[in-house]
């Protein structure tokens, strides 16, 4: 029996490659992409595992990866790729995938993002006090790092008000786009 026999979901694999334009059958796991990754010491999954399962059509466990939560999005797996493969942008939107159907094994990690794409919404770019606010009501994590809010105050890094931002009605149209499957 094949492997491609025993996938949870055939159509994963075209799907995913639908999704970001990247021919994902082209990588042979020669592992350069995990090798470059400053955050893959952290990871459950190195990303050229994670680009296996894409290409087994294991939806669920590459959904499941808290790798990609927590894939800094540097670009490093892309750019030593020797097939060209955007792996950067394969795992961004396995992320996006995963946010949509529920799987985040990285709860907290996921709250954080969803703090700072509410305060860009909201307010056109990130207010950190408003999505240190966000996080921590959303996670009951209220005195992880209080120690440093005194610092970032003194050194002018945390704004008790939000900036005012030119262009706020086209960066929540971005928004909008985006949750209307528009564009890529």
């Amino acid at each position: 029996m094949s492997e491609r026999s025993l996938a949870e979901d055939p159509g994963f694999l075209d799907e995913v490659r639908e999704k970001t334009g990247q021919d994902i059958l082209r990588c042979y796991q020669c592992g350069n992409c995990t090798a470059g990754c400053p955050m893959q010491p952290f990871y459950d999954r190195p990303a050229h595992q994670v680009l296996r399962l894409v290409q087994a059509g294991r939806r669920k466990a590459a959904l499941s990866a808290a790798s990609l939560w927590l894939c800094a999005g540097c670009g490093q797996c892309s750019a030593r790729c020797p097939n060209q493969i955007d792996v950067a942008l394969v795992l961004e939107t396995l992320r996006q995938t995963a946010r949509r159907e529920g799987i985040c094994p990285q709860p907290h990690v996921e709250r954080f993002a969803r703090a700072f794409l509410e305060s860009v919404l909201t307010h056109g770019r990130v207010f950190e006090l408003g999505l240190l606010m966000r996080y921590k009501f959303s996670s009951g994590r209220f005195l992880d790092d209080a120690d440093l809010a005194p610092r970032l105050l003194a050194v002018g890094k945390l704004a008790l008000t939000p900036h005012t931002t030119p262009g706020q009605a086209e960066v929540a149209d971005i928004f909008r786009r985006h949750e209307a499957g528009e564009g890529r």
